[in-house]
């Protein structure tokens, strides 16, 4: 007998035609989502390039949420910086120049679209459209001059841990692949008032 034959296949719906919920209910509130990532994040990277080059790198990440958001439902600040003294982050700078050792980004929620100060690879605003998978992750796409930007954002274990999987393709080609192992090191600071 066929492991695919009508014995074998499992009913959509329960006795009756009632529906059978969902073993997990999913959280599509993207403000929510946003909320259990502020805080402090230690990041360790890995990043592989077209040329088959392998460099790591430790960053520090803050994201902090603006009290009152001047337009759209949620407005954040996004900080990173690297020790100075990692030697890491030395030999990564000066491979890769054009990342940038610390900066600030400011980022706007409007539904399922993220309205950024600026982009991950350019200083110029980019507008990046979310989509969640489920509750714990969230999916980031961008596009901006010759750049295709996929990310994947995943909070693990009551969102003590994140994981993040960057994938950047420069005019149709994958350029840069990268993986992020996030530790948070602090709960979410207080709101920022910019009154």
């Amino acid at each position: 007998m066929s492991l695919f034959s009508a014995q074998n296949r499992v009913p959509l719906t329960l006795p009756g035609g009632v529906a059978a919920q969902p073993s997990i209910q999913v959280d599509s509130n993207l403000r929510r989502w946003f909320s259990r990532n502020l805080g402090l994040w230690r990041s360790r990277r890995q990043y592989t390039f077209s040329d088959d080059q392998v460099l790591h790198l430790d960053m520090n990440l803050k994201m902090e949420a603006f009290v009152h958001p001047e337009v759209g439902e949620s407005r954040y600040r996004f900080s990173w910086w690297s020790d100075q003294e990692d030697q890491h982050s030395d030999e990564f700078f000066a491979r890769k120049p054009w990342f940038e050792r610390n900066g600030v980004m400011e980022a706007t929620l409007w539904g399922h679209q993220l309205q950024r100060s600026r982009g991950y690879l350019t200083g110029d605003p980019v507008r990046t459209r979310l989509r969640q998978v489920d509750e714990h992750e969230t999916i980031l796409e961008s596009h901006y001059q010759q750049w295709d930007i996929l990310e994947h954002i995943r909070l693990v274990d009551q969102d003590r841990y994140r994981y993040r999987a960057i994938y950047s393709w420069e005019n149709g080609d994958l350029s840069i692949v990268e993986h992020h192992h996030e530790i948070r090191m602090s709960d979410p600071l207080p709101p920022i008032d910019d009154d």
